[in-house]
């Protein structure tokens, strides 16, 4: 994370704590710095402020639109054999309580495997199991709305929703965008946005607070809010995208999927397989003992993760990795 979200979050903390919490000024002070944090947001995804909900994690957002949607017993839901339990769980839950229908297929196939009764497709742009990234141009062209799970896409490579095709995508703040753990966003597209029923309404979520028991309901995508951000998380995400633009925000995304690209090369030059993967910024790896390979380049000062279920050791490599950090990596590995 980046030292000066930190320094951030501490300023808006202390702040809080020397002038309190319950005045207008300060709830004016976060409802802009808030603005400012969705106008931002909405910029990475080449949207507009009225089409991003400010979520606590991928998840939320999730469940934001397969809660949403006006889903019925038998409607299929189509996923992929590579999906983090983060987006399975919601849709577990859809086919609990609503009688949905969830077929899964092979991450590569989704875009072949719609059928007239799919009601949604939910799927990951990017795997985290193996970096792969979908297909999205074909998926575009589908009938059924399209969900990206975007946990391993937004921050860590470009992301334009037009081009996309998608109709909703969810994303988390801490992981390519350095943000809080507890941080999170979703893009509706404005089309869509009639199609969602907010799942938990509150404050935030209407035009009219006076006429709460109306819920007449802010315009935009802001209805889908999960409540109000803390203000230490927003000074803290801010912060965060300040630094990653320093540079140029497209150098960031370029330069993390170059680096990955060029670690899966070190890789299998030291006879490791690689897992089949895309343009991401993720790299995995067959091993005997993932997690005994994880705790083990941890010793050597690597931090990577086992994936448990699967044979893979999984690198995430941001803009910010040097090379020679690339190449200690790819030596550890292959001094097993």
């Amino acid at each position: 994370m980046p030292r000066a979200a930190v320094e951030a979050a501490e300023r808006e903390l202390l702040t809080e704590l020397e002038e309190g919490r319950a005045s207008k000024a300060q709830f004016d002070r976060l409802m802009a710095m808030g603005d400012e944090l969705r106008e931002r947001i909405a910029a990475l995804f080449a949207a507009s402020p009225g089409e991003i909900a400010l979520t606590g994690a991928t998840t939320d957002g999730v469940n934001a639109v397969v809660g949403g949607l006006d889903l019925q017993a038998g409607d299929e839901i189509l996923t992929t054999n590579e999906e983090h339990p983060g987006l399975l769980a919601p849709l577990a839950s859809a086919r609990e309580r609503r009688g949905v229908e969830i077929r899964v297929v092979p991450f590569d196939e989704i875009a072949d495997e719609v059928r007239p009764d799919t009601r949604l497709v939910a799927c990951s742009h990017v795997s985290w199991r193996t970096g792969r990234v979908v297909d999205t141009a074909a998926l575009a062209s589908c009938s059924a709305p399209v969900l990206l799970d975007g946990a391993q896409g937004l921050g860590a490579m470009l992301v334009n929703v037009s081009a996309l095709g998608c109709d909703f995508y969810a994303a988390s703040g801490q992981k390519w965008l350095c943000g809080p753990i507890g941080s999170g966003y979703l893009y509706v597209k404005a089309a869509r946005i009639p199609d969602l029923a907010p799942l938990a309404p509150g404050y935030g979520s209407l035009s009219d607070p006076l006429h709460a028991l109306d819920l007449p309901l802010r315009e935009g995508a802001g209805r889908f809010d999960a409540g109000m951000p803390p203000g230490h998380h927003v000074a803290w995400a801010l912060a965060a995208l300040d630094t990653l633009e320093a540079p140029d925000f497209d150098v960031v995304l370029e330069r993390g999927p170059a680096l990955a690209g060029r670690l899966a090369e070190l890789l299998a030059a030291r006879g490791l397989t690689v897992a089949p993967r895309g343009t991401s910024t993720l790299v995995s790896w067959e091993t005997a003992d993932p997690a005994g390979e994880a705790l083990r380049l941890l010793d050597a000062g690597y931090l990577v993760r086992n994936l448990p279920g699967t044979p893979y050791v999984r690198a995430s490599v941001g803009a910010w990795t040097t090379e020679d950090e690339l190449k200690g990596l790819a030596d550890a590995v292959g001094a097993t």
